[in-house]
């Protein structure tokens, strides 16, 4: 997940505390040391705990690197050579010689979770979305077999769409309802409506192509495991095709 680190309109600062809370990290800002729960962004312990303060999630997703610069050929990329650590600590996470791959790899957990589900695998990848406190996960399998998927969460009618190598994304829909035509590449970043509008995936909207001032704006989610999920949202459902 992603979040601004603006605080009360001022840019702060975090860093890792080396704790966890239900398996996940808890993070801490350099202004006032309050612990941040990494998973939800509101303030765990501290000065800013029980208060109003929220960290703002904003869209990310997970792709490879040739999907990516293909779609992005402008983009930076933060540079592995950080003084810190040696840059082959940097390896990719599905490298053997990643250090979190046989974590990875392994279908169980690294430390004890008491609030758990059968409902899904354990370790099984699913994008969370949370909306107007519904809460649902999507199996990241079933989003790459139907790759379009028109839903409703909390009240919001959204589309779900999925191009490539385990690039997901939300997107707000109206009242428009999204198709997967006949032929239409896995890697496609073009989705038609079923009013035959063609609109373009892009990170912060889909975008109208004979209109692209008409967007449809990107939904913030989770990319998580299922437990870590849960832990956090033990009232979610989860999608399931055809419902």
């Amino acid at each position: 997940m992603v979040y601004s680190t603006n605080i009360d309109g001022e840019r702060v600062e975090f860093g890792t505390s080396g704790m966890l809370y239900r398996s996940n990290k808890l993070m801490y800002d350099r202004r006032t040391n309050t612990l941040w729960n990494q998973f939800t962004g509101v303030p765990a312990a501290g000065p800013l705990a029980g208060s109003e303060a929220r960290l703002e999630l904003l869209p990310v997703v997970t792709t490879t690197w040739g999907e990516w610069f293909n779609a992005h050929p402008d983009t930076t990329v933060l540079d592995v050579e950080t003084g810190l650590y040696p840059g082959r600590f940097y390896e990719s996470e599905w490298n053997d010689r990643s250090i979190y791959f046989s974590y990875r790899e392994s279908p169980t957990t690294m430390f004890p979770v008491w609030q758990t589900s059968d409902e899904l695998a354990t370790k099984n990848h699913v994008i969370g979305l949370n909306i107007g406190h519904q809460a649902r996960a999507y199996p990241l399998e079933t989003l790459r077999k139907e790759r379009v998927i028109n839903d409703e969460l909390g009240g919001l009618p959204l589309v779900m769409v999925t191009t490539g190598h385990l690039g997901s994304r939300a997107y707000e829909r109206g009242e428009r309802t999204f198709l997967l035509e006949e032929g239409d590449a896995p890697d496609s970043s073009v989705i038609t409506d079923s009013e035959g509008q063609t609109w373009r995936v892009e990170e912060n909207a889909l975008v109208n192509l004979e209109n692209p001032s008409q967007l449809l704006p990107r939904i913030p989610s989770h990319n998580a495991y299922w437990f870590g999920w849960y832990s956090f949202y033990p009232g979610t459902d989860v999608y399931r095709s055809g419902e």
